[in-house]
């Protein structure tokens, strides 16, 4: 389980305040990823107003957190997974106090970010145009669907539609012609993951240029321009040849044997990445004539051959138990792996070795299970210094602390505009 370091601990993106006005997935998970790094997210949320108000995931359960009674609350697992290390303060900016308070942030603020639909935050005067114009050092992040320009712009996107319209669920999932064939999601929202991870990095090369130039600029992500560049070499694929290739299943376009295979009591996969490999994997199956085979010695070989290749390795791989195979192909450094379920994963020693969780205190339970960040520095650990925010938890500290006083934040709450 991961260990909090010290408060002295040095972190990179400390000073750098980010004022977010993304909801879901794409955006939250960009500023936590950035919070995480040490920046200060100050989390803009609607209202609660008629029981609907903050970020939509904040309701997305079941699962909800359990209270200190074992009750749920209104706290979304799906919420707190992309949301600590951020401060919450509710502003409602459909009204003009709202919108002028948010304009009134954004000069304190580094970088904003936001993803709404493509117009609608020029119609409150908080579009990149407007902020920037006003504070030229400001670095203003769009996440949308499809981007700022293009005939699709003023579309809403979804990540579910994009992995449809990109490419990759003509890619996923088991071939048309066999059992279950047909096209398939990604188990988690992938495109908005990804979008997050390069808004991420757009960001951090914002504050870069400006820290050399003392410019800022607008960013603008497209979760369909992202799943795009994420079809990595299955897009190169299609370029170089103009075939389009479609679904495989659990196998590797490029790569053969590179999939799931059944054994006699489960499922393995077998990831042989090169011709060492293969010629490993054969001499650990007692087929070390395969390897010899004019039609299997190259990886080239084994592509071409395919159909005829991975019917014979399935037959050997179900001879022997799962976990005969994978200590003998470890052994043998033939790449392989279990197929795990998420008990299995959190209960991996490695994982757990890893610190790939982190316990953290939260107002409403004595401890809060979250995934831990994957980023491991030496010299800047990632700190987790704030549980996910409850509603509007930081409205009064935040706006204290940047020169709003107690006449002005009792006059915004009275309009409904916090």
């Amino acid at each position: 389980m991961s260990s909090t370091p010290t408060p002295s601990t040095p972190q990179p993106l400390a000073g750098v305040r980010i004022l977010d006005l993304s909801r879901v997935l794409a955006g939250p998970w960009c500023t936590q990823t950035l919070a995480d790094l040490g920046a200060d997210v100050i989390k803009i949320e609607r209202p609660m107003k008629d029981g609907v108000g903050g970020d939509d995931t904040r309701g997305w359960g079941p699962p909800f957190l359990k209270d200190r009674d074992g009750h749920d609350t209104a706290e979304a697992a799906y919420y707190l997974g992309t949301n600590r290390n951020k401060r919450s303060i509710t502003v409602d900016i459909a009204q003009p106090e709202g919108q002028a308070l948010i304009r009134r942030l954004a000069g304190q603020c580094d970088v904003f970010i936001e993803n709404f639909k493509v117009g609608d935050m020029a119609r409150y005067g908080l579009d990149a145009d407007s902020l920037r114009a006003l504070y030229p050092r400001l670095v203003y992040c769009s996440v949308t669907g499809f981007g700022q320009t293009g005939p699709y712009r003023e579309r809403a996107g979804y990540d579910y539609a994009v992995q449809g319209m990109g490419g990759l669920m003509s890619v996923t999932g088991e071939r048309d012609d066999l059992p279950g064939g047909g096209p398939q999601k990604v188990g988690v929202a992938v495109a908005d993951l990804f979008t997050g991870m390069y808004a991420t990095v757009a960001i951090l090369a914002a504050l870069r240029h400006r820290g050399a130039t003392g410019e800022g600029q607008a960013v603008d992500m497209a979760l369909l321009d992202t799943q795009v560049a994420m079809l990595a070499n299955l897009g190169a694929n299609y370029l170089a040849t103009g075939v389009a290739p479609g679904r495989i299943g659990n196998a590797h376009q490029n790569i053969v044997p590179y999939q799931v295979f059944e054994t006699s009591d489960g499922h393995l996969i077998l990831a042989v990445g090169n011709d060492s490999q293969f010629a490993k994997f054969c001499s650990v199956a007692g087929r070390p004539d395969l390897a010899q085979d004019p039609r299997f010695i190259k990886n080239a070989d084994r592509v071409r051959h395919r159909a005829t290749l991975v019917p014979l390795l399935a037959d050997i791989l179900k001879s022997r138990k799962k976990y005969d195979w994978l200590p003998a192909l470890e052994a043998a450094k033939v790449p392989c792996g279990a197929i795990n379920n998420l008990a299995e994963v959190f209960s991996d020693p490695h994982v757990q070795a890893r610190d790939m969780t982190v316990s953290m205190p939260h107002p409403l339970t004595d401890t809060l299970q979250l995934v831990a960040s994957p980023m491991k520095l030496s010299a800047t650990p990632v700190q987790y210094r704030r549980p996910p925010p409850l509603l509007g938890e930081h409205t009064d500290e935040v706006l204290r602390e940047l020169g709003w006083s107690a006449a002005e934040l009792a006059a915004l709450r009275k309009t409904g505009a916090i």
